[in-house]
C-alpha cells in the first residue's frame, strides 16, 4: 500500500476531489496547511506598501491506496492541480505497511 500525500493549492482542492471521486477513490483526509517552498513565500502589496507572506496557505490531502492505484492517483493530482505556476505544490509517496479498521479490525487492502 501507499500513502499519497499531496499539498496543493486550496483553489484547486475541489477540483482534485471531484476527480479522484470520479475515478473511485473517496476516502481522503484533508487539512488546511501553511508551508513555503524554495521561493520562500510571497511579497504583496497592501494600500502602498510592500509585506511578505512567507506562509502560503494550502491544501493537503492524505490518501492511502493499493500500491497499483498510486501512480493513477498521482495522475490525477498532478493533471487537476497544476497551473503550471511556482507554488502548485507537491506530492509526499510513502510505503505504509499494514492498515487495520478500528470497527471491525479487518487489515490490510480490505481495511482501505
Amino acid at each position: 500500500m501507499k500513502k499519497i500525500e499531496a499539498i496543493i493549492r486550496t483553489m484547486k482542492f475541489e477540483d482534485v476531489k471531484h476527480a479522484l471521486e470520479s475515478a473511485g477513490f473517496d476516502s481522503m483526509t484533508v487539512t488546511e496547511v501553511k508551508g513555503r517552498g524554495r521561493q520562500k513565500g510571497i511579497v504583496q502589496q497592501w494600500r502602498g506598501a510592500e509585506y511578505v507572506v512567507d506562509m502560503i496557505p494550502k491544501t493537503k490531502i492524505e490518501i492511502v491506496v493499493a500500491d497499483g492505484d498510486a501512480e493513477k492517483v498521482i495522475d490525477i493530482v498532478t493533471t487537476t492541480a497544476t497551473t503550471g505556476q511556482i507554488g502548485d505544490g507537491k506530492i509526499f509517496v510513502s510505503t505504509i505497511d499494514d492498515v487495520v479498521r478500528v470497527r471491525t479490525k479487518e487489515r490490510g487492502d480490505t481495511a482501505i
